[in-house]
């Protein structure tokens, strides 16, 4: 078998299969680092008076600014505690991610009162890519946060958007002490998941969708992903209610963060944008939006394999044919969304992209976003972008091979319930 050579200083299949899916294999004295840390587990109380005092303790603010947040915490909070059960590990994380949003926030609404002019910061219509997980959207991403003159978030930037008072950024991003915490962090996510860069790249420097800035605000798919890899609860309520002010506390947000970092043209990608296209247009009308379009199926079989493997660190116990389940009915509910409301972006700020030709020619694909947004393609862009191509090569952390089998799942019971999708969208069937 062919190896690749992985850029972390070691070898991998070029193609592999992760066989340890529901009944993981974890490092050396996992076990112990879980068994350590049980007691502090059973003390928490998933509660948010308890999230609330712990954020406020901890940086010593208390104006969270507008409300809107508070319902969503408490369902966050509840889901966790009832929806799957966690392992202490899970339990820790899930409540921890509701301390650093509240954190996150405090520290934005401090920095505004400090500078209210940062509302009065003018952004320009950004770029939205909008599709389903595994099709593409993470690279298309990266390709345009590359190019100068877009206003792209970076990993350690997504999950800390504003220092502490007391804390100064760095001449540069890598003396930032938000940079060193965020690498850290990736440091310990690869000792425990090493084949999680092979399905979803992500490096302390990778441009991140908004996920975490939606988390502020409560207001976000992201929580679906948390915990134990699903949580019906938080879809039921997300599903439920109207996302307008969390997309607008969004943009508040990114004027603060283009008050400290410059840029003013955001580009932005996540999967729940995909089911909130009328909200999109209500709070960014000139918005030029990328729709990516995928062979469902396929993403159904690699999305799975991702949110499974990754909930080994969390979930009290892997079920890879729940998750199956689970991500199926979501993927549906996504695809039936952006179908149905397709018709509500109009085609002078919309492209439809098509994953088998975005791979066939992704600088084209890139000059098509830019020619629809109204931009220059220049040199100065493609040279950036060709850059990071070259930096970042197909497969260069080996190539995960997917098989619907591990879900319980069946390709032609699939094909024929997405048949409303690929009837609608000419995606290359791959399966």
């Amino acid at each position: 078998m062919r190896l690749a050579l992985h850029s972390r200083g070691y070898s991998v299949p070029d193609a592999f299969r992760i066989e340890d899916l529901t009944q993981p294999v974890m490092p050396e004295g996992w076990d112990e680092q879980v068994e350590a840390v049980r007691p502090m587990a059973d003390a928490l109380e998933l509660e948010p008076d308890a999230v609330i005092a712990q954020a406020t303790n901890e940086t010593g603010l208390d104006d969270f600014g507008p409300d809107g947040w508070q319902t969503g915490l408490g369902v966050a909070l509840d889901a966790f505690g009832k929806d799957y059960p966690l392992s202490p590990m899970g339990k820790l994380s899930s409540y921890g991610a509701c301390v650093d949003f509240l954190k996150n926030r405090l520290k934005l609404e401090d920095l505004i009162k400090r500078h209210p002019d940062i509302l009065d910061v003018e952004l320009q219509p950004p770029i939205v890519i909008a599709g389903l997980p595994r099709s593409g959207t993470t690279h298309l991403h990266n390709l345009l946060g590359a190019a100068p003159g877009l206003r792209e978030l970076r990993w350690w930037e997504a999950l800390e958007p504003v220092l502490a008072p007391d804390e100064a950024p760095g001449a540069t991003p890598q003396t930032d002490p938000r940079w060193a915490r965020a690498q850290a962090g990736i440091d310990a996510r690869n000792s425990i998941l090493p084949h999680f860069d092979a399905m979803h790249e992500m490096t302390v420097d990778h441009v991140h969708e908004e996920i975490h800035l939606f988390g502020l605000d409560f207001g976000t798919m992201f929580f679906e992903n948390m915990g134990a890899g699903r949580l019906p609860s938080w879809r039921d309520y997300y599903l439920g209610t109207d996302q307008t002010p969390h997309y607008r506390y969004l943009e508040r947000v990114q004027k603060a963060l283009s008050w400290l970092r410059g840029g003013d043209r955001w580009v932005m990608k996540s999967p729940q944008h995909l089911e909130q296209f009328a909200v999109l247009r209500s709070v960014f009308p000139e918005a030029t939006i990328a729709v990516t379009h995928r062979d469902p199926v396929s993403t159904v079989a690699s999305f799975a394999t991702m949110v499974t493997y990754s909930s080994r660190t969390s979930a009290a116990q892997v079920d890879a044919v729940e998750m199956g389940r689970y991500w199926t009915d979501r993927v549906e509910q996504m695809l039936r969304a952006c179908t149905e409301d397709r018709a509500l972006l109009d085609d002078a700020h919309t492209l439809d992209v098509l994953f088998h030709e975005y791979m066939g020619d992704e600088v084209a694909t890139v000059g098509s976003i830019y020619e629809k947004a109204g931009l220059d393609f220049g040199k100065e862009a493609r040279d950036a972008i060709d850059a990071y191509q070259r930096a970042h090569p197909r497969g260069r952390f080996g190539r995960v091979l997917y098989d619907l089998a591990d879900f319980g799942l069946d390709a032609g019971t699939l094909r024929e319930r997405f048949r409303f999708y690929t009837d609608r969208f000419p995606v290359r069937l791959e399966q």
